[in-house]
């Protein structure tokens, strides 16, 4: 990516990277992939190199529908949007981000969970 003076770097991370009560090692990781991405921004802007994370909520995988309804159900009416995102939206995300047109756009996490890391909680 140096060598041509451009790249994408798209990292995964979690809404629960800010702290999730009883996950600490998956906290921990998740909190260690963010940092690892702004590192990566500040290390290769000069290089037309973007580094950004996507953060997703609760999207509609299998191991969210390994949970039993009721608790499923539970989280997703805390969801402002009150429904569950697609792995669509994670992947178009992820196609915007890796575009032209975020070339100017390196250093962030995009959340992509219905808005509930605006300040509501999953507890």
């Amino acid at each position: 990516m140096k060598r041509q003076g451009y790249g994408r770097v798209i990292s995964f991370s979690s809404m629960s990277w800010r702290g999730n009560f009883g996950q600490t090692n998956y906290v921990a990781a998740k909190a260690g992939i963010v940092g690892m991405t702004r590192t990566l921004a500040l290390e290769g802007a000069r290089h037309g190199i973007t580094a950004n994370a996507i953060a997703p909520g609760l999207i509609d995988t299998p191991m969210l529908a390994s949970m039993n309804g009721p608790a499923r159900d539970k989280l997703t009416n805390k969801v402002p949007m009150r429904h569950t995102g697609r792995p669509e939206d994670i992947a178009e995300a992820a196609a915007f981000l890796a575009s032209e047109a975020a070339g100017y756009i390196t250093g962030i996490v995009l959340d992509v969970d219905g808005g509930i890391s605006i300040g509501s909680s999953i507890r």
